[in-house]
Order: C-alpha cells, then sequence, then structure tokens
C-alpha cells in the first residue's frame, strides 16, 4: 500500500528506525537497475532518506550521471528497501550527491542513531540524499 513519506503511520516509522540492512536500486546509464546493499536513515520530516557512500563507487556515479554535467538536472529516480520476513517498506524518490561537511556530518550522526555504531571512517565520503516522492510497504505497516 502506498502512502505520503512525510506523513508515514507509527509502524511504519517504527519500522524504519530498526536496524535493518537495506537496499538501494539506482538506474545505470543504459536504464538497467543497480541494487546494492546499504545503511539508510529516514528523515519524515524533511522527506528524505540518506545513504552513505563512497565517492567513487558505482551508485555515486549513476546518481550524478541522471544530475547531469552541470549538477542542475533532476536527479536519479530512486528506491530503497528493507525488508524483515513477511514485513517490508519502501521509498521512492530524486537522488542527488553531496559533499558539503556538514550534509555528510548530519548523515553519519543519523547513521549512528539508527546503527548503534559510528560509520567506518572514509575520507572520500559522500552522500546520497533522497527528496523522497512516495513510501509503500507491507498493510500492516501502512494502514492507518
Amino acid at each position: 500500500m502506498a502512502m505520503d513519506p512525510h506523513h508515514p503511520t507509527p509502524a511504519y516509522l517504527s519500522f524504519w528506525r530498526e536496524r535493518h540492512l537495506c537496499t538501494l536500486t539506482t538506474p545505470r546509464p543504459d536504464g538497467t537497475p543497480h541494487v546494492v546493499p546499504v545503511c539508510v536513515t529516514y528523515d519524515p520530516e524533511a522527506g528524505v532518506a540518506r545513504v552513505l557512500a563512497s565517492r567513487s563507487s558505482a551508485k555515486v556515479r549513476h546518481v550524478l550521471a541522471a544530475e547531469g554535467p552541470d549538477g542542475t538536472g533532476a536527479g536519479a529516480r530512486v528506491a530503497v528497501c528493507q525488508v524483515d520476513g513477511r514485513r517490508w517498506a519502501t521509498l521512492e524518490g530524486h537522488a542527488r550527491v553531496r559533499t558539503e561537511p556538514a550534509e555528510i556530518a548530519e548523515g553519519e550522526r543519523r547513521f549512528e542513531e539508527r546503527y548503534g555504531r559510528p560509520p567506518r571512517p572514509n575520507p572520500h565520503r559522500a552522500l546520497i540524499e533522497i527528496t523522497l516522492t512516495r513510501a509503500m510497504g507491507q498493510k500492516a505497516l501502512t494502514a492507518r
């Protein structure tokens, strides 16, 4: 069932605060999906999900390619998903790569809050910030 990512149900938000490995799906230049395991944080108040990454990773390259050479493109259409048994939740939106120290620090803070440990050190860190357009999941998590 679909719902507004800015106004999740308590059950949906609680599920996104549990410690789970997720997947990120980004489009390759030929349009085929690239799916990789990631850690994700969800901020419904800001309407964003965040993924820490290395600047040289394929996922970052895919998002940068969608932004275009001048960085003014709409951003890559991406999805993050997590599954735990029969429970599942997906967030969709437009991704951009952020490299500003304050944005990366916020991503690291939220990572530590959700995953109970700081992210491993990475001097080449980037942040994939997803402006959310859709949330969906198992009916038990999305029903009001």
